[in-house]
């Protein structure tokens, strides 16, 4: 009876993370597929060749001006843990784990490689460093909710759904609420990052609003702000799920879906979603100079 080698921890985590990525890319891709099956393909191209490139590149500003601020919201989780870090390698985190978010999820979360560099510069316990990054997220999750709900309360939904501007209400209520309940109980080392926090949360979403505005205006929208601004902040909401690679598929069809409710144009709709997409992607490229930076440092 012959008897098989013991695969190691790592590389058995190595096997799920590919598999990992193999779906989401299975999962976006097929989304993308049902969304161009349901779109005219030539028309959504002919708007994105009529994108005006200047509001387009100040759109790209404006995400990125959002991600500096979200960097001030990871610096502030880090300070209850005692670990401090100069505002310039905080900007290069940033920027290295929105790389490997976005180009290599199959290797190592963009969350991963922060925590693993933290760990190899300061003295903290790892499930402290996980507690910052996850709760970095959780904050800006729940600002991005209530901000989703404060638009759907103004948008062509609230005039189809009976009782819907109540569920939403009380929605916004209970989200700053429950978030904090949940610090206090779980988290309580980083209560007092709570308050500071959440304004930085505020204004990563209000700088991803802007930064949507701004590409709405680039695709010549005139009408409708509200109605695809709602359906961008519950794209936000949905593609923050780990189930496809940085979003893609899943912000389409939440956009694909939310038409026929709204008063807005599915091929500009789609197109918005495609812009959104390349100013991530092309933000997180910076972060491919700055990893490789890194990698040579250790």
């Amino acid at each position: 009876m012959t008897s098989h080698p013991t695969q190691s921890p790592e590389s058995v985590n190595k096997k799920r993370r590919r598999v990992s990525f193999l779906i989401k890319i299975i999962i976006s891709a097929v989304a993308l597929y049902f969304v161009f099956r349901k779109i005219d393909v030539e028309e959504a191209l002919q708007t994105l060749s009529n994108v005006h490139i200047g509001y387009f590149i100040l759109a790209l500003a404006a995400f990125n001006l959002s991600k500096l601020v979200a960097a001030l919201r990871f610096k502030a989780f880090l300070k209850p843990i005692h670990v401090h870090i100069s505002d310039q390698y905080n900007i290069r985190l940033l920027y290295i784990g929105m790389f490997y978010n976005l180009f290599l999820p199959g290797s190592i979360s963009g969350d991963g490689y922060k925590i693993y560099l933290l760990k190899q510069q300061h003295d903290v316990k790892t499930k402290h460093l996980v507690s910052a990054t996850l709760l970095d997220r959780v904050s800006g999750l729940v600002l991005l909710v209530v901000m989703a709900g404060i638009f759907l309360l103004f948008s062509s939904f609230s005039l189809e759904l009976q009782y819907f501007d109540t569920i939403v209400i009380i929605g916004i209520l209970l989200s700053m609420p429950a978030y904090f309940i949940l610090v206090k109980l779980i988290f309580p080392n980083f209560l007092p990052a709570f308050l500071p926090t959440s304004h930085h949360s505020f204004w990563v979403q209000t700088g991803q609003v802007v930064s949507a505005v701004l590409l709405l205006v680039s695709l010549s929208v005139s009408a409708y702000y509200l109605d695809y601004l709602t359906l961008f902040m519950i794209s936000s909401v949905v593609a923050v799920l780990p189930f496809t690679i940085g979003g893609v598929g899943a912000r389409e069809l939440v956009f694909l879906y939310g038409f026929s409710y709204l008063n807005i144009d599915k091929e500009t709709a789609i197109t918005f979603t495609i812009l959104f997409f390349l100013i991530t992607a092309l933000t997180s490229l910076a972060g491919l100079f700055v990893a490789s930076k890194e990698k040579k440092q250790l």
